[in-house]
């Protein structure tokens, strides 16, 4: 693709924010572009999600961008995060805007949280298989699947652990991540109270007040600009057979994320690289079984075997696939995944706080057991393979 992503804006992340969403939207898109280099004036395309209460007029008018001539929203929640970037660079590559802000802002802990039962939401015909059965939160609908996952494969509660520990670790060594400084052992995971059996407090990710924004723009404009770009090698979407919103179980297979299996499939294609050259891995992780999966269904190692790879070091950063450097929705914040594509960024500009070393190839992940989106972020545009 011929787009890059070349500015990087964040709110601090909190508990209160004590702004407005609007505000916070606002200070994470003027962040953004200043890091770009650029002006509001520079801006005619903007992409959120369809959850974002903020309107892209309402976010022109606050920051003085004159005149849109792209602006989209994309649907399901966490899933849509790298689908926002695709949706840019498109309209980057054909000509529909010349620089593309994704944004993604909202007071999710201080005001609606998404962990908590949603009465209204009962109403919607898919949610009337599982609503009345008790599976009213994402927790209890992920604990269904992590139980299945359990029984057929043999992972434990421990195994699930392993990922908060990681992400916790990376976080503690971060200045802005919520859990700076507080890493955990996989003894304080086992103690951490059930959520919805077999998840625990530390299999769930927190919740969070901030902002976050993405500046998209051209690989040739890129060259001119501050920062070392970071180029959109691939972007893809990907929903699968008798998809629902988190409660997929009427699949044949409930142990899997086949929506994550067409976003891999599409990613390594279009990309032209494979698991194997994957120098980072920022994965999704607001539940942690779900981040086993995504290995499996992205090709690090077979179904069933996550527990193991996990285990293994694989993903310490010095391991072959280090996960979450700045700690991932578990340890840094919950922002959609849009705060994991922005450590992307900075690890192929080799700026981030816990850098990797020779980085040339970024994974992201958006949100898992929903349609959802992926990207594969580089330090150059390289042919790709016929």
């Amino acid at each position: 693709m011929n787009a890059a992503i070349v500015g990087i804006g964040a709110t601090d992340f909190s508990k209160d924010s004590g702004r407005s969403e609007l505000q916070l939207a606002a200070e994470a898109v003027r962040a953004a572009l200043a890091d770009a280099g650029l002006e509001p004036s520079d801006v005619d395309g903007l992409v959120s999600f369809t959850m974002d209460t903020n309107t892209e007029i309402a976010v022109a008018r606050e920051l003085g961008i004159p005149e849109l001539t792209f602006f989209s929203r994309v649907h399901y929640g966490g899933g849509a995060a790298c689908a926002t970037v695709q949706q840019a660079a498109m309209a980057i590559e054909t000509g529909a805007a010349r620089v593309v802000v994704c944004y993604r802002a909202f007071n999710e802990r201080s005001g609606h949280r998404f962990g908590q039962v949603q009465t209204a939401a009962a109403a919607n015909i898919d949610n009337s298989w599982s609503y009345p059965m008790g599976l009213g939160t994402p927790g209890a609908m992920v604990a269904m699947f992590a139980r299945r996952y359990m029984h057929e494969y043999g992972a434990t509660s421990e195994d699930f652990g392993r990922i908060a520990v990681i992400d916790r670790k990376h976080a503690a060594t971060n200045p802005h991540a919520w859990f700076h400084g507080r890493p955990i052992t996989l003894e304080d995971h086992q103690a951490s109270r059930w959520i919805a059996e077999p998840l625990r407090l530390l299999d769930c990710c927190q919740e969070s007040d901030g902002g976050v924004a993405l500046v998209v723009t051209s690989a040739e404009r890129a060259r001119d600009l501050p920062h070392k770009p970071a180029h959109i090698k691939a972007a893809t979407q990907g929903s699968s057979v008798d998809q629902f919103i988190m409660t997929s179980y009427y699949r044949d297979d409930l142990t899997g994320l086949p929506e994550m299996g067409v976003v891999a499939r599409g990613l390594w294609e279009k990309s032209g690289i494979g698991p194997s050259d994957v120098d980072v891995a920022v994965l999704y992780d607001h539940f942690t079984p779900f981040v086993l999966v995504q290995l499996e269904e992205l090709g690090f190692c077979g179904k069933g075997e996550a527990r193991d790879f996990v285990a293994s070091g694989a993903l310490e950063l010095d391991g072959a696939l280090p996960l979450n450097p700045h700690g991932g929705q578990l340890g840094e914040a919950y922002l959609h995944g849009m705060n994991g594509i922005a450590e992307g960024v900075r690890q192929v500009r080799g700026t981030a706080v816990n850098q990797v070393a020779n980085v040339e190839h970024v994974l992201v992940t958006a949100g898992t057991g929903v349609p959802t989106s992926g990207l594969v972020l580089a330090q150059s545009v390289e042919p790709v393979r016929p």
